[in-house]
């Protein structure tokens, strides 16, 4: 009987320490799930990472940061070439846009280690060009061509380009009409803006976050029917594609990275601007851009 009682004892004892320890698991559980809710969600849902110098990432998911410069080029060579052939082999055909600046120097790593993109399956527009003779030495193209344009063109690669002229409403509107021209196997368009649909649209960003020559505190910047805008100054005239044709491509690629005589300092300040959360697309046009592209930056602009 005394050993009955024992075992009985220990017994009770036994499932009371259980209880005990199941119940305190129990309750750290549940103050680690509340502790770590956030990385428990799904990246796209995840609070957005901060970027140096406390400004928040509101598209951390889609911003990838190299080393320099020329590692941004890289990472920039290899989307554009994965679009290429991801789009001609499911349609026949790949259609994007670049801007000028320092994406032509980045570009030109293409014709090294790409040099098998099919070019001749490939139709390529402006983001923005200034209304000069397309030989100016300003003029996008005529920089693109001797970088690595004239390649591409002489393996077949089409481009939509001005007339040549100083008339920026001229020129808006020609180039409004060569895209249209353009049968949809070549440039879908949206169903339901009507918009072209680029594969691919290449986009650099100001300092003063312009995109294109759309610049801050614009009609240009907040154009919504029209595919081509003119930009008129006393100092020069441009052409440029509006936000809503800019957003309306499958895939958007920002780059930002080095340094030039332009931006001494860099880019950093602009890149916090625009995906801090806290400016429109009219005081910063880039920030329109900030949940919807892929952020390619070097380490000196994140």
């Amino acid at each position: 009987v005394g050993t009955m009682k024992n075992w009985t004892s220990f017994a009770s004892l036994t499932l009371l320490l259980a209880a005990s320890s199941v119940s305190g698991f129990l309750s750290g559980s549940a103050a680690f799930a509340r502790s770590h809710a956030a990385d428990l969600r799904p990246a796209s849902i995840r609070t957005p990472a901060r970027l140096r110098g406390g400004a928040v990432s509101m598209s951390s998911a889609k911003t990838i940061v190299e080393k320099d410069v020329d590692a941004v080029g890289d990472k920039l060579c290899d989307m554009v070439a994965a679009a290429a052939t991801t789009a001609i082999s499911e349609k026949g055909h790949f259609a994007f846009a670049i801007p000028g600046g320092s994406i032509l120097n980045m570009l030109m790593g293409m014709n090294t280690k790409y040099a098998d993109v099919d070019w001749s399956k490939a139709t390529m527009a402006y983001v923005n060009h200034r209304c000069v003779p397309l030989d100016d030495e300003t003029s996008t193209h005529h920089k693109a061509r001797n970088k690595f344009l004239s390649q591409w063109q002489d393996k077949g690669l089409d481009v939509i380009l001005l007339t040549g002229s100083t008339d920026a409403d001229a020129e808006a509107a020609a180039y409004t009409k060569a895209m249209k021209d353009l049968p949809e196997s070549i440039l879908p368009r949206d169903a339901a803006s009507g918009m072209p649909v680029f594969d691919m649209m290449l986009i650099g960003v100001g300092l003063d976050g312009h995109i294109g020559s759309l610049y801050p505190e614009s009609s240009q910047v907040l154009e919504e029917k029209e595919w081509v805008v003119p930009r008129i100054t006393d100092a020069s005239s441009s052409i440029s594609l509006t936000m809503p044709v800019i957003k309306a491509a499958k895939q958007i690629v920002v780059a930002s990275a080095g340094k030039s005589e332009k931006y001494p300092e860099g880019k950093a300040v602009g890149m916090k601007r625009a995906l801090s959360g806290s400016e429109t697309p009219s005081s910063f046009p880039a920030s329109a851009l900030a949940d919807c592209a892929t952020w390619i930056l070097d380490e000196g602009a994140a």
